[in-house]
C-alpha cells in the first residue's frame, strides 16, 4: 500500500462566534488513494475549535501550498511512455475529453506538468498503474529512469 503524502499550511481566518483571530492548520493530503482537504481551526479569543475534513482545497489555499512548499513537476522514465495510456489516465483522473486530455497529455510527456505534491503523486501513482514509469518530483529531484 502506498503512503500517504501530505502538505500543511497554516493561515488565519475571523471566528465565528467571538470575531476574534481563529489560528488555522490545511492539510491536502493524498490517502487511500484520494485526495482530501482537512482544516483544523481554533480560537485564540474564546472557546471554539472545528476540524473539518474531507473537503476539496479552496484555490487559494492551493495557491499558499504552492507558494509556500513549492510545486511538484510529474516525470515520466524514458521508454515507458505510451501516448494512449497517458490519454487514459488523464480523462480518467481530470473528467475532460479527449481534446483536453491531449493538452494535459501534452504536458504529462513534455515534462511541465506540475501541482501540488499530493496532487502530483496522485497523479503518477494512477500513471503506474497503467504501466508507467512516472514520479512526483521536485524541482531537485530526478526521476529513475
Amino acid at each position: 500500500m502506498d503512503q500517504p503524502v501530505a502538505q500543511s499550511v497554516k493561515y488565519c481566518d475571523i471566528c465565528p462566534d467571538c470575531g476574534a483571530e481563529l489560528a488555522c492548520r490545511g492539510t491536502q493530503a493524498l490517502t487511500g488513494g484520494q485526495l482530501r482537504w482537512d482544516v483544523e481551526s481554533s480560537c485564540s479569543g474564546c472557546v471554539f475549535a472545528v476540524a473539518v475534513c474531507g473537503g476539496r482545497i479552496p484555490d487559494e489555499r492551493r495557491d499558499q501550498i504552492l507558494a509556500e512548499h513549492g510545486p511538484a513537476r510529474l516525470r515520466v522514465g524514458c521508454g515507458s511512455v505510451t501516448t494512449i495510456a497517458v490519454l487514459r489516465v488523464a480523462r480518467a483522473e481530470f473528467g475532460v475529453d479527449l481534446a483536453d486530455a491531449k493538452v494535459v497529455a501534452e504536458r504529462v510527456l513534455s515534462g511541465v506538468h506540475a501541482g501540488t505534491l499530493p496532487e502530483v503523486e496522485s497523479l503518477a501513482r494512477k500513471l503506474r498503474a497503467s504501466g508507467v514509469a512516472a514520479a512526483a518530483v521536485r524541482d531537485w529531484e530526478r526521476i529513475e529512469s
